[in-house]
């Protein structure tokens, strides 16, 4: 097994205005030189800021600005780049994670819990498939912000006979600063009870509604420990290494897994 090059990226957004966040994360990701990295991981909606504006700002995958640009950048710096932008498809519109790699290819998570406190449920459909996508050998759950609040959504679910469904969490999000000491300590649980890694990425700032948002982007380790957590407020870019070895070693050593509770959902209850 590889071990994974991660990046976060946390900053502050432009207002709607998908073109100036391009050009902005252009000069962000310019600061990694000639660093390698596998994965650079942006914030939620890291083109337009939190908007429920969806019907002026999202676009189509074919169409959409954000895309193209995490496209060209999965294939400039020859690695996956993420984050979720507003997307419409068939009439409906969706907080949408983009998975880009640098071949080309794309793979999408469709925010599941949308955030009914600012009526993101109102303003977009909510998604229905956990998706699990592969790097480096690693199997990486994605989810979007407010899907941090719900364990069983995020719970490992492995198939029988099989120890874990995945290897690492990845969330995206614009957590608002009075929340902050939830979102650091909902990452770090997360990390806890599934045995895994967690990313998560938020942004700084204040958006055009007077949210302040505090960042605490976060990169823990399989014990809840972080491997980045910068000053809060801040924007950087910094990159850090996950080792499949060290966390294969630590689920021998430590097998909580063995002890889990194993579960299904009734017909027509939550998933």
């Amino acid at each position: 097994m590889s071990d994974l090059r991660t990046t976060l990226v946390q900053c502050d957004l432009r207002w709607e205005d998908p073109d100036a966040n391009c050009r902005l994360l252009d000069e962000l990701l310019g600061e990694l030189g000639g660093e390698e990295t596998d994965l650079i991981v942006l914030p939620e909606m890291f083109s337009t800021g939190f908007t429920m504006n969806s019907r002026e700002m999202a676009e189509s995958m074919a169409e959409s600005r954000a895309v193209a640009w995490l496209s060209e950048q999965a294939r400039k710096r020859n690695c996956v780049v993420t984050g979720s932008v507003a997307i419409v498809e068939d009439g409906q519109y969706y907080n949408r994670l983009v998975w880009a790699r640098p071949d080309g290819s794309l793979v999408t998570y469709d925010k599941r819990h949308l955030f009914r406190m600012a009526g993101e449920h109102e303003r977009y459909s909510m998604g229905h498939d956990r998706v699990i996508v592969t790097l480096k050998g690693f199997r990486i759950l994605l989810s979007v912000c407010y899907d941090l609040r719900f364990p069983v959504w995020l719970r490992q679910s492995p198939e029988p006979g099989e120890h874990f469904e995945y290897d690492a969490l990845l969330c995206v999000a614009n957590w608002p600063a009075p929340r902050r000491h939830p979102w650091r300590i909902l990452l770090q649980a997360r990390a806890i009870e599934n045995l895994c890694p967690v990313i998560g990425v938020n942004r700084v700032g204040e958006d055009a509604n007077g949210m302040q948002y505090a960042g605490d982007s976060m990169l823990v380790d399989f014990k809840g420990e972080a491997l980045i957590d910068e000053p809060h407020g801040t924007t950087f870019i910094k990159t850090a290494t996950l080792s499949h070895a060290d966390l294969e070693a630590f689920r021998e050593k430590f097998p909580a897994w063995r002890d889990a509770d194993h579960f299904t959902l009734a017909d027509g209850v939550g998933f």
